[in-house]
């Protein structure tokens, strides 16, 4: 909020304790919806009505007098309204001083100043490497830089990052599939069947005869930097591309090391050969396996590995931006993070639902695996940057959601976003009109005609 304000707000609160009386709750300073209702309206004469025992009309003309005081030449005049309501009409100077604090603060206006700022690590789309970024993790890229934005703006440090799932089966099976490609064969049953596939096998010199674990490593690579051009495209950037794989690294590794944070506050315990952790102990169903018999790590232990990273780097605040897939997963991460030492407020889970995509009332199918879905590139040459980020925000995250292609692609009434980028091209054009045509002459009627 401006100081400018925050002064005015101040103002009227001090007027509305100088009666005298309890208010039953604080006094609200708010815009009227109708032009010839003031500049703002406040509602404390109607809540000082049972604590002063009089009409809250009387104590409205009482309170009119007592914030003239206060904001002197700042008030033009004052009316009682309603049952209660104070309507207040400011000078000119007092918005003049508005404005030129809005000029003063330039691309800083509007943002915050919270009492307590924090460190914030926001981890969205973070899909696997083995395919395209396709519209639902489009969703995901657009929620996650909206929030990432808007903590920004309201005085937090902020840092984005993509978490790549390197580590593990699937990307076996990619190279599996590039490699056949590359030998003209047939892609396995449980193989991607995607055009893409066979790009990368062209893309990947000696993908034929290269080992499995290396051509796997290789085809991610090129998704990777495939993902991180079509993001930019969409306007997102990440300050960080996290390895998974890199947590398995090194003796000791990073997930041996979350390990031994667990072990040394007593929450793993071994049975049947395998190390269990006591989500338990944290309100999850029941305690999960993080190493199985054999040795091998659970998925959920380079998730624990990931957060307890994340925690020794600084933040204090942890918002993982998930798919819809991951709803299970919620609980038993908390639980884990609490184990590890985290506060209970320190990480927020956003589950994002799924979005579809019709056309001409038909359904547009999507398929990773197969090859049948929209890309986020495909989405953006069909209906833009704009109109596709638009669309994906328009609905709350935990809500699916129906993107209508033909109704975003229409210049039409039909379509909310014709009338934002028309609204941004007034707006446009009249600081263009200013830059031109500068003028240092006082304006010839009042700011604001009484």
């Amino acid at each position: 909020m401006s100081e400018t304000l925050d002064a005015l707000r101040s103002a009227v609160l001090r007027a509305a304790a100088g009666l005298g009386g309890e208010p039953k709750a604080p006094p609200t300073l708010e815009r009227p919806k109708q032009v010839d209702h003031g500049d703002y309206a406040t509602n404390a004469a109607l809540l000082l009505t049972k604590a002063l025992g009089r009409p809250p009309r009387d104590i409205a003309g009482q309170l009119a007098a007592a914030v003239q005081a206060e904001l002197g030449a700042d008030l033009e005049r004052t009316e009682v309204a309603g049952p209660g309501f104070l309507n207040l009409v400011l000078s000119d100077g007092w918005h003049a001083r508005g404005l030129a604090e809005v000029l003063g603060a330039g691309d800083g206006w509007g943002r915050g100043r919270p009492e307590r700022p924090r460190k914030v690590n926001v981890e969205y789309v973070s899909a696997n490497p083995t395919g395209p970024v396709h519209v639902g993790g489009a969703r995901n890229a657009a929620y996650g830089d909206a929030l990432a934005r808007a903590l920004e703006l309201a005085g937090h440090e902020v840092h984005r990052e993509f978490y790549v799932n390197d580590h593990g089966s699937q990307i076996a099976v990619l190279g599996r599939s590039v490699q056949a490609r590359a030998l003209g064969e047939a892609v396995p049953d449980d193989g991607y069947q995607g055009e893409y596939v066979q790009e990368l096998a062209d893309r990947i010199d000696g993908a034929a005869d290269m080992d499995l674990e290396a051509l796997g490593q290789a085809a991610v690579a090129l998704m990777v930097a495939s993902a991180r051009a079509s993001l930019e495209a969409f306007g997102v950037r990440f300050d960080t591309w996290f390895s998974e794989q890199s947590l398995h690294d090194g003796d000791p590794s990073r997930v041996q090391h979350a390990f031994d944070v667990l072990d040394e506050q007593g929450r793993t315990y071994r049975a049947d050969g395998a190390l269990w952790l006591r989500t338990s102990e944290f309100g999850d169903d029941k305690d999960r396996v993080i190493e199985r018999a054999t040795g091998e790590h659970t998925y959920f232990a380079s998730d624990i590995a990931y957060h307890q990273d994340k925690r020794e780097r600084g933040f204090d605040l942890l918002l993982d931006v998930w798919g819809a897939d991951h709803h299970g997963y919620v609980r038993r991460m908390h639980a884990a993070f609490e184990a590890l030492g985290g506060a209970d407020d320190g990480l927020e889970l956003l589950i994002m639902q799924l979005v579809s995509l019709s056309e001409g009332g038909e359904a547009v199918r999507m398929s990773k695996r197969a090859g049948e879905f929209v890309t986020l590139d495909d989405l953006v040459a069909d209906i833009g940057v704009d109109a596709s980020r638009w669309y994906l925000l328009q609905r709350s995250h935990d809500t699916t959601m129906d993107l209508d292609l033909a109704q975003a692609r229409s210049q039409s009434s039909e379509n909310p976003v014709f009338y934002v980028q028309y609204a941004h091209a007034r707006i446009a054009a009249i600081l263009r009109r200013v830059e031109r045509e500068p003028s240092a002459e006082p304006p010839a009627e009042p700011l604001h005609p009484s």
